[in-house]
């Protein structure tokens, strides 16, 4: 049998490293046996009284009998700490769920799940062992530190800031949109970002063009598409990368651009023949376009029954996601109201969701819907342009606070146009309007550029 904590402790004995204990979040309560547990407390109290220094291998032995001391671990502290903690994990679940054993009569006592399942109702006994989970969970980690004073933090924010210099901590992965990578920077991983719009203006697919662009920056990529089949999300997906990749010039307007398959050909099958081959050419070099990756769990895959923020996190780390798309947040399972407030189960689904991208290090894109405006339209019956503001946003306002930016979009595809306006900015760019060329039939979404470069005037021809 492994016994990681005397190991631990030796090792700490042999390198003179009590910090050892504090860098890796080990406590008292993660050792097994009371020997451990006094070794503990001794080079804890020995390194306090002694300038940080561990004691000798001869004072532990006489200060600790019941603890066997290892000589030579050449196992890492990182190692031995993760086996300690996962062991201590295991028994606290297993005393969650069975029960204390009493050192007085060495009866199992009644466990606490079997009091709180007594005590509570459905929804309050859930909420309660969810928590109780996640605080093991926690406490399982060993990087967690409660509390640290800044002044304290210095070397740890110097090696943090090396790691993000490096790409190797932090990333950004940069918009398809070049105005919002001048205000924002990109996308920052951690951080949330949230999309709006009224049904039908585009939100899946500009969201989409911003998953593959990550994707082609080398990103993993997993897309939650709660409404779409897993076909169609492909074809949009297909037409814009064709798109990108020149595959046909299509004039539009007395305009040449740069276009894909027909979305709505391939979707109904029609694509003219000639163009099937083209296709399946495209399709079987598609590998060789995309340096990352891209996962999709579409609405209609089978067995994707649980789409709750669990799921999508365990999903996160299952397939080490750079970045995520949830579209939209309306058709996840909504975490339990526990304020019993309205909309407080959808605000409660976004606060999770904002801690899980901290928590996963992952640049996740939330899509979200606004009220229709029945005063779009003029008395002459043509709608104005107009993304939405925040206070139209439909199923929770909690998506907009919980969210680094917001980002509202409004399209006319009849005229091939659309706007992204950048509504909230952590760091700046609010109000910022994103002119595009939006095609998507033909898998053309792309910022509107004049002949000289600059943003910000439509394509002739509108």
């Amino acid at each position: 049998m492994a016994v990681y904590g005397e190991q631990l402790i030796s090792k700490i004995v042999d390198t003179g490293e009590v910090s050892a204990l504090d860098k890796y979040g080990i406590t008292r309560d993660d050792f097994l046996t009371d020997g451990e547990k006094q070794a503990y407390d001794f080079v804890i109290k020995y390194g306090r009284d002694n300038g940080g220094r561990a004691p000798s291998y001869a004072s532990l032995t006489a200060e600790c009998p019941d603890i066997t001391y290892i000589p030579g671990v050449t196992d890492s502290f990182a190692y031995l700490a993760e086996r300690i903690k996962d062991a201590s994990g295991k028994r606290n679940v297993a005393e969650l769920f069975n029960g204390k054993v009493d050192e007085q009569t060495g009866r199992r006592l009644e466990s606490e799940v079997s009091k709180k399942f007594q005590a509570l109702d459905t929804q309050e006994f859930i909420t309660w062992l969810t928590n109780t989970v996640e605080g093991i969970k926690l406490k399982t980690r060993t990087s967690v530190r409660i509390l640290g004073d800044i002044s304290n933090e210095t070397d740890r924010f110097l090696a943090e800031y090396r790691a993000r210099k490096a790409g190797e901590s932090y990333r950004i992965w940069l918009s398809a949109f070049a105005a919002i990578n001048e205000q924002i920077g990109g996308y920052l991983s951690s951080n949330m970002y949230t999309w709006y719009a009224r049904s039908g203006r585009g939100k899946s697919v500009i969201v989409m063009v911003e998953a593959i662009e990550a994707a082609l920056q080398g990103a993993v990529v997993l897309v939650y598409a709660l409404e779409m089949s897993r076909f169609e999300w492909l074809a949009r997906a297909f037409s814009y990368l064709s798109a990108k990749a020149g595959t046909f010039t299509a004039q539009i307007a007395g305009v040449d651009y740069e276009a894909g398959f027909d979305n709505r050909a391939m979707l109904t099958g029609r694509l003219p023949e000639e163009y099937e081959q083209q296709l399946a050419d495209f399709l079987r070099n598609l590998n060789e376009q995309i340096p990352g990756r891209i996962i999709l769990r579409a609405t209609d895959d089978e067995g994707f029954t649980d789409r709750s923020v669990r799921q999508l996190e365990a999903d996160i780390n299952e397939v080490r996601a750079d970045v995520a798309v949830v579209d939209p947040i309306y058709y996840m399972d909504y975490e339990a109201n526990t304020s019993k407030t309205a909309g407080g189960d959808a605000a409660a689904t976004s606060k999770k969701l904002r801690l899980m991208a901290g928590r996963t290090r992952t640049a996740l894109h939330v899509i979200t819907q606004a009220d229709e405006n029945p005063n779009e339209k003029g008395d002459d019956g043509v709608r104005e342009m107009k993304p939405p503001k925040r206070a139209e946003i439909k199923k929770t306002k909690a998506v907009l606070e919980d969210a680094a930016n917001t980002f509202a979009i409004d399209t006319l595809a009849q005229e091939g146009r659309g706007i992204i306006e950048l509504a909230k900015g952590r760091s700046g760019g609010e109000d910022t309007r994103v002119e595009i060329v939006y095609l998507p039939n033909f898998g053309i979404v792309r910022e509107i550029v004049d002949s000289g470069g600059d943003r910000g005037q439509f394509v002739s021809g509108f």
